[in-house]
């Protein structure tokens, strides 16, 4: 019997990001990806802060995802400091995924991380990835996909939708390739590396994104005071947590007429929480104003950034 036949299975593991600008369906990839809820989505722009990483075990390999803050035109201490965590990110993977929606044209915004992307693919390979097929007709797919594949030259460009699940078992594939060879990176089963206070601070925050203005989501942050076993019940965990704006004008919008709105979040998210965590939440929030909390070094490291 010849040697390669005697041969185990190849096992690879590794690290892969998706990169774009805002709102680009990178998080809605990375969950579906995942087969879990771990990076939060909104039809907000610039709802991710952190990279994220999701954890997807195979036989075959495991892909650890990193997702990342859409890269822009920062306009602020944070924005800058977002910036950096996708160039630090992009500096330290295996294989890059540059996420284009559909629905959109290729823009500016494309082209400027592309500009950052060329120099990044003599060392990593980059794919291209043209998200949201679900709500595209195909020509406009089609456009798309030749717009994305003049920007460079990409190991792969391929289309997907996270909504429905199209090929998105294929972008698996197509990162997993180029993953070098080696055992798993985390046990079996582990979904996510993020401390648990993140993720449900995280949730939080998309509870309180859903159907606010425009000029209110880079101006939210949430902060997990604690989280301990509620007194008395075993099955049941308390979460204290803050949500900080910058202008009081804000503060009324979270909390809405009679305290209604800030019941609304903390009812969404604790419902996320608890799919989460596995076990019934109290989960008590608080609002406070934090004056120009994205422009404030000594704030943005108390938020944890």
């Amino acid at each position: 019997m010849s040697k390669k036949k005697d041969a185990a299975p190849e096992h690879r593991s590794g690290f892969a990001c998706f990169v774009g600008r805002p709102n680009a369906g990178k998080s809605t990839l990375t969950n579906a990806l995942i087969g879990s809820k771990v990076a939060i989505t909104s039809s907000r722009p610039q709802t991710t802060r952190h990279a994220i990483r999701g954890i997807l075990h195979r036989p075959d390999a495991q892909l650890i995802v990193i997702d990342t803050p859409g890269l822009h035109k920062p306009r602020t201490l944070l924005g800058r400091r977002l910036n950096d965590i996708v160039r630090e990110t992009w500096a330290e993977v295996d294989v890059i995924g540059f996420c284009v929606p559909a629905d959109a044209p290729v823009g500016r915004g494309d082209e400027f991380i592309v500009n950052e992307l060329r120099t990044v693919a003599k060392r990593t390979p980059v794919l291209g990835i043209v998200t949201k097929t679900d709500v595209s007709p195909p020509e406009q797919i089609a456009e798309r996909l030749t717009e994305v594949s003049a920007l460079m030259d990409f190991a792969e460009v391929v289309p997907c939708s996270a909504v429905d699940g199209f090929q998105v078992g294929l972008v698996a594939d197509l990162l997993v390739q180029r993953l070098p060879e080696g055992p798993p990176l985390y046990p079996d089963g582990e979904l996510t590396d993020e401390p648990e206070g993140t993720l449900v601070a995280e949730l939080i925050r998309e509870a309180a994104l859903e159907g606010v203005r425009d000029e209110l989501p880079h101006s939210l942050a949430v902060l997990v005071e604690e989280m301990v076993p509620h007194e008395g019940r075993k099955d049941m965990l308390d979460v204290h947590a803050i949500l900080y704006v910058e202008r009081s004008s804000q503060k009324g919008i979270i909390i809405g007429k009679g305290g209604a709105r800030l019941k609304e979040v903390g009812t969404a998210a604790r419902r996320q929480i608890e799919a989460l965590l596995g076990t019934k939440v109290f989960l008590e929030l608080h609002v406070k104003v934090a004056k120009d909390w994205q422009r404030d070094p000594k704030q943005l490291r108390k938020l944890g950034f």
